[in-house]
């Protein structure tokens, strides 16, 4: 049989016939001893052969008939993966394609072709296609590509960063020449094979290349490649804007906005700037549009505004309405004041007239600041100016009034509301039962939910034939005395027409709400999930958070972790709300093993815990028992200040330096630590992270490790803290069988400036000393060098010993505690414990 090959330089496996002639024409002689001759392996013509081929075989017809198997179907594949692989690192991709295609494309292997796909090298594929875009030949890379990707590979997958790299110089090779047509192609093909174009080339090189030919079809092409294309077409309007280029900027606005379908407020923005630049006045609506794209902005508002004005432009009641909402999202109550105080004058001049949103909006500002009368009076104003409220006022009024927990006045408004014709919304209702429950007026909730949903809303006045006159039912409820009823006071305002009944239609948000009422009764908290359920509705994630809630304050911790597990089974993407009301229903059950690994489950879901989570793990204890915990604790208070948030560092403290005086006292015996320093109240709401952070790095460390101790910028409690917490990590390690290897270490601010300067660090070292030998009766050194008697001593210095002055050796603020010490105490600690037990 002959075997062909693909390519003449390329062989992966030599394989000769009996007859083949040597490299001199003549036939091979034979050899005396008879060699074994391996396998022949498949060349590129029996590929197709390969997978077709029926094996020959013995036995029973049905075993003759039987396909190939799969272990050499899988051996077959394997091997044309690699010889594919080694032939594009060679730079033959057509070689590559074609192996592909036949595996591919075959019947016979048409369930185990993704197992060749699987077993490609990208990394040897990368290889080739760097060399071949390295040579320029840029066009049969991109044909490759396509062959690729109709085969059913991912082409980005076939690169690494050496060849996005040599794409990268072929990109800017094309774009330095003038080809940019060729150039946007280009990325438009490869943003079709789901390549990073950012990571291939600069776009802001390409970009700019463009903007210099004046074309603003083709920069809006390049810019629609990148996922930031509206960002980068911004910079398409300013550098055509810097080029002078306003035709060039309005055509690739047009073009854009045509493409995409709309513009964002950015685009607007820049559009805008742009016209402003080339010194063209835009009207009061253009100014009116960009302030309220931007209301979020304060300050580019307000510049808009000045601007507004130094060309000459009258702002209008819409321009002040703006300018209010940019104060009410910048909180700025002062700042809003002040121009609803101007407004109003020049609406008693005549100049303005205030209409409903300029109230509404004021009385949104006094709400947001819980300014509840000012709120009201804004009202007043609303009343005096003949101005009727809409749905929107309504609302800012009842959240004015729940805002400050004033239940009754938001009831009397909601009532008021009724009266003059407006139609409640959810929103409104969802408001006044939030009243209630942040008042603890559970029932008073519930009495006035199962109202609404019984009888619904009856409209004294019908909002479609007739309205009531704001101000007669204003002026109606402020003489109604006590006792009078809002209805008998509209009777006598305006002649009595049919009632409209506007049925109550609650939202999740209102059941959300009424099961934060239910306290601690999942029952009936349960019963009203069914209850929306049954209305069309779908609980939400906070539903069943508050569900888990409301089970763990039950002290049910098993409901709990059913609800969880089936917030998950409803197909709701968990969030760090739900993982951390599970962990609180857990700490308030002191099951702390499910606690810390629904930590560990969040973080592996890549679901950043907030403020509340580590608090809730910081405040699990209110005692530690053993050196794991204390290391648990301090390991979620180290991430806690990793990612910014700041803890109670004081309860921590308190609760560390009760588990370290387990060194010094038994169960049995009361110690207070800060009274040994005579520690201040006021030193208890300082912040303790230096100490806690040395804690942490001590206690981290492996039981092998050198136990050195820096209690440099530590007060005296806390480097006493710091040193008790290591001995009780030696000695909760030695009681497991961890043996000591070298002596205590502690490292002191002692030297002899601040020996001369302050008493503080020579405090401290005694104190550390006082502890150490007199409360556990430790060996303690604090200076390196000969002992003193040795330095006194006539019978060991020199003779002429006499003209010289004995030098004492030099404190170096470094207390030692030998290893034997530490030995022999833990093992008195280890009697006393056995003869206590």
């Amino acid at each position: 049989m002959a075997f062909l090959v693909a390519s003449s330089s390329y062989s992966p496996s030599r394989v000769l016939s009996p007859t083949s002639a040597t490299p001199n024409g003549n036939p091979p002689h034979s050899p005396r001893r008879k060699l074994r001759r391996s396998p022949a392996k498949p060349l590129l013509s029996d590929v197709r052969r390969d997978l077709t081929a029926v094996p020959h075989h013995t036995g029973t017809p049905s075993a003759a008939a039987a396909a190939p198997s799969s272990s050499s179907t899988r051996n077959l594949l394997k091997y044309y993966a690699r010889l594919a692989s080694k032939l594009a690192k060679n730079g033959k991709l057509r070689d590559f394609l074609m192996i592909a295609e036949s595996i591919l494309t075959s019947d016979a292997v048409a369930a185990d072709s993704p197992q060749f796909v699987a077993r490609i090298d990208p990394r040897l594929t990368a290889q080739g296609i760097a060399a071949v875009l390295r040579d320029g030949n840029l066009d049969e890379v991109t044909g490759f590509l396509s062959e690729a990707a109709r085969l059913g590979f991912c082409p980005s997958s076939l690169f690494d960063e050496p060849a996005l790299e040599a794409l990268g110089l072929e990109c800017r090779r094309l774009a330095d020449k003038g080809k940019l047509e060729e150039c946007v192609e280009l990325m438009e093909t490869l943003a079709g094979y789901e390549f990073s174009i950012k990571d291939i080339v600069d776009p802001d090189y390409i970009l700019s290349k463009i903007i210099h030919t004046r074309d603003p079809d083709l920069a809006v092409r390049y810019a629609s490649v990148f996922s930031h294309s509206q960002l980068l077409f911004c910079s398409i309007l300013e550098e055509f804007g810097k080029k002078h280029d306003i035709g060039s900027a309005i055509k690739a606005f047009e073009i854009f906005k045509a493409k995409s379908g709309g513009m964002n407020m950015f685009a607007w923005r820049a559009m805008i700037d742009e016209l402003l630049a080339q010194n063209i006045t835009p009207n009061v609506y253009v100014f009116n549009s960009l302030m309220n794209v931007n209301a979020h902005d304060m300050s580019y508002t307000f510049g808009v505004y000045k601007h507004m004005q130094n060309l000459g432009v009258t702002a209008d009641v819409t321009s002040y309405n703006i300018l209010l909402k940019a104060c009410c999202n910048a909180k700025r109550v002062d700042l809003a004041e002040n121009i609803y105080g101007e407004i109003r004058y020049m609406a008693s001049k005549g100049v303005l007239k205030l209409d409903v949103f300029t109230y509404t909006t004021m009385i949104k500002v006094f709400a947001d600041a819980k300014m509840w009368q000012m709120a009201l009076s804004i009202k007043e104003d609303m009343v005096s100016a003949n101005v009727n409220p809409n749905i929107v006022t309504w609302s800012s009024l009842l959240s004015a009034c729940a805002n400050s927990g004033l239940v009754d006045h938001a009831i009397q408004l909601f009532e008021e509301m009724l009266m003059t014709g407006c139609e409640p919304n959810a929103q409104c209702c969802n408001i006044l039962l939030y009243a209630c429950v942040e008042s603890c007026q559970y029932d008073r909730a519930f009495r006035l939910f199962y109202a609404w949903k019984e009888t619904g809303f009856q409209i004294p006045f019908s909002t479609k034939d007739m309205k009531c006159d704001f101000k007669d039912v204003s002026l109606a409820i402020k003489s109604r005395d006590e006792y009078t009823s809002y209805e008998s006071s509209v009777q006598d305002a305006k002649p009595y027409h049919v009632a409209t009944v506007v049925p109550f239609r609650p939202t999740v948000f209102t059941f959300n709400i009424l099961m934060k009422a239910c306290g601690t009764d999942y029952y009936r908290a349960k019963a009203l999930m069914d209850e929306m359920k049954t209305m069309g509705l779908t609980p939400n994630r906070i539903s069943w958070s508050t569900l888990i809630d409301i089970y763990g304050a039950a002290q049910n911790i098993k409901g709990a972790m059913q609800a969880f597990r089936a917030l998950r089974d409803v197909g709701i993407k968990l969030d760090v709300v739900a993982y951390t009301t599970a962990i609180k229903a857990c700490v308030e059950n002191n099951n702390l093993k499910v606690a810390y690994s629904l930590f560990e489950e969040m973080k592996r879901y890549q679901i950043r815990p907030n403020w509340v989570t580590y608090n809730t793990l910081l405040r699990a204890r209110n005692k530690y028992g053993s050196l794991h915990e204390v290391q648990q604790c301090l390991g979620i208070y180290q991430e806690m200040r990793k990612a910014g948030y700041r803890s109670n560092d004081y309860y921590l403290k308190e609760l560390i330096e009760e588990w370290c005086e387990g060194v010094l006292c038994s169960k049995d015996q009361s110690h207070n630590l800060l009274g040994s320093d005579n520690y201040s109240e006021a030193n208890s709401r300082k912040p303790y992270n230096l100490l806690l952070e040395k804690i942490a790095i001590h206690l981290q460390r492996d039981a092998g490790d050198s136990q050195a101790i820096d209690i440099r910028g530590l007060t005296k409690v806390e480097a006493r803290i710091v040193v008790l917490s290591v001995l009780r990590m030696i000695k909760e390690n030695f009681m497991l069988g961890k043996s000591i290897e070298d002596d205590m270490i502690i490292t002191t601010e002692i030297s002899k400036e601040t020996m001369n300067s302050t008493g503080h660090e020579v405090d401290m070292r005694q104190s550390i000393t006082g502890v150490l030998q007199d409360e556990l009766g430790l060996d303690v050194r604090t200076r390196y060098g000969p002992p003193d008697h040795l330095l006194y001593n006539p019978l060991i210095l020199p003779p002429d010993s006499n003209n010289l002055q004995a030098r004492r050796p030099q404190d170096l603020g470094v207390i030692k505690v030998t290893r034997e010490s530490l030995l022999c105490w833990l093992q008195k600690r280890g009697r006393r414990s056995e003869a206590d037990c």
